[in-house]
């Protein structure tokens, strides 16, 4: 089932998300409906905040479906090592038309679990270390417009509440 991406403004976004407890049939339904979601948006990452559930899980699949070996749930992620930085074109589904330049890690360690609570550690590289930094910053309340220049954060707020009065959010 395709959930409904939330966008800036909704408050869940700003939220650290809670830490995931119970590992049952309801979750492993709602990461299903995430890799449904991401896929259709389209993306390569989705947090459980931006569907507007506060808990501590997202999926990534760089590859857009082709590797199943690199499709990911991790639960409760905790970023252990990053190292190497990169700036790169970025953008998120919560922030639809908006691209930024963003400096990330070239390499990360997240540990978590995965969707049967079994311990579970990532060891990427490129566009999945980016995306995992990404994901990982929304589960902390964060979104990207964190990570640019306040001048480019304030322009690219106000085009968001412009679009917001006329409807077009």
């Amino acid at each position: 089932m395709l959930l409904e991406i939330v966008k800036y403004g909704n408050s869940v976004l700003t939220q650290p998300a809670e830490e995931v407890t119970v590992y049952d049939a309801e979750l492993r339904d709602l990461v299903k409906d995430m890799f449904e979601t991401m896929y259709a948006a389209p993306g390569v990452g989705l947090a459980a905040t931006q569907v507007g559930i506060c808990k501590r899980i997202f999926v990534m699949d760089c590859t857009s479906g082709k590797d199943p070996d690199r499709k990911f749930t991790v639960i409760n992620p905790v970023i252990e090592v990053t190292d190497g930085e990169e700036v790169d074109r970025e953008g998120c589904l919560s922030v639809p038309g908006y691209f930024f330049d963003i400096e990330r890690p070239t390499h990360a360690i997240v540990k978590g679990q995965d969707v049967k609570g079994e311990p579970l550690v990532l060891d990427v590289t490129g566009l999945e270390a980016r995306c995992v930094c990404h994901e990982t910053d929304h589960l902390n309340g964060k979104l990207l417009l964190t990570r640019v220049s306040p001048l480019k954060r304030d322009l690219a707020i106000r085009k968001i509440k412009k679009q917001m009065k006329s409807g077009e959010w």
